[in-house]
């Protein structure tokens, strides 16, 4: 059985578009035999193939390898056919091209056949907003195409994508699929949500020792705003906070942050609630103290970072990622600000 998670970039499409793509050879009577037979399904359900489809959608194909290879399913040799091997990282690699000038670009933290981790700075959107904005995205495909990752051809059949999204005021990592069956994988890990995210925040006060928040959050779509309370209600949804102290010096502490529940804002919210907001955070920060800091030390942003990610046990092609760690250093402010 073969599956496809749905991405962001994927979207928008009708399923049999999408399994022409895939099975450029296939007749579309083949694939409608087998749409209606449920040997393709979607989300589980039988599918007449003019669906539009929307993030988060799973295809799954109940065909042989030798269908699958037959009728055009993306070889093996063609994920492993890029820059750097799946199981023999390299420590160093190529810079990635400045697509705005004066904005710094992420950089790469680790990259193989199949998957490619960036550390994204803040300010930089990881999906675009608008029509003209220069996101994350961008970077990831201008960078394949640069580095000879991909060809322009494997680009149209692959259509890497990131898999998991920051806001554009949160540094840190970043992981994007490569291949087709590093994008799927990473997909549904992040769905599963059995990768631990880890964060590290400046935020407001003085703190110690180690803490699990928990609550309940509801968002305000028309204020892009969320509310924390300890009591359930109408519309939130629980959530779950761990952090520990790692530093605390005067006004100000840092903490690492392990992300139970991912929630929008949650972690900036659920910090604000307990008195302790996110120094820089412009929604659920101390204006005061902002300001200050601002004026004085540069800070023009909330001090958020992802700092690690932690994979469980993962089968397939992508079972050497099983219990790695990866990280990425915080920004330079991070330590300008607690040790100067």
């Amino acid at each position: 059985m073969k599956q496809i998670f749905i991405t962001q970039e994927e979207s928008g499409q009708r399923l049999d578009k999408l399994l022409s793509r895939y099975m450029g050879q296939a007749p579309k009577s083949f694939l409608y035999k087998m749409l209606r037979k449920k040997n393709i399904t979607l989300n589980g359900k039988k599918a007449e193939g003019k669906e539009i489809l929307r993030p988060g959608d799973l295809v799954k194909l109940f065909l042989s390898d030798e269908t699958w290879d037959k009728f055009g399913g993306i070889p093996a040799e063609a994920a492993d056919s890029l820059c750097v091997s799946a199981k023999s990282p390299v420590p160093a690699f190529p810079e990635v091209p400045v697509l705005v000038p004066g904005v710094r670009p992420p950089t790469i933290v680790y990259q193989d056949g199949q998957i490619l981790l960036f550390n994204k700075p803040s300010g930089m959107l990881s999906q675009k907003a608008g029509a003209d904005d220069v996101s994350l995205m961008e970077y990831l495909k201008a960078y394949l195409l640069s580095s000879g990752a991909l060809t322009e051809e494997q680009m149209r059949l692959v259509r890497p994508s990131i898999c998991n999204r920051l806001d554009r005021n949160t540094s840190g990592l970043v992981a994007a699929g490569v291949s087709l069956v590093g994008l799927q994988t990473l997909n549904r890990l992040f769905k599963e949500r059995s990768v631990r995210k880890h964060y590290r925040c400046i935020v407001c006060g003085s703190m110690s020792g180690d803490g699990c928040l928990r609550g309940f959050l509801k968002k305000n779509t028309r204020t892009n705003l969320v509310t924390i309370s300890t009591s359930a209600s109408e519309d939130a949804k629980p959530i779950e906070t761990a952090y520990r102290v790692l530093l605390s010096e005067g006004e100000l502490s840092l903490l690492e942050v392990h992300l139970i529940t991912g929630r929008s804002h949650q972690i900036r919210a659920h910090l604000a609630s307990i008195g302790h907001p996110v120094l820089g955070d412009p929604k659920y920060g101390d204006p005061a103290l902002n300001r200050r800091f601002a004026h004085f030390h540069g800070v023009h942003s909330q001090l958020l970072h992802a700092y690690r990610l932690e994979f469980p046990q993962v089968d397939g092609r992508l079972s050497y990622l099983s219990g790695r760690c990866f990280s990425a250093p915080e920004p330079e402010l991070f330590e300008q600000l607690l040790n100067g």
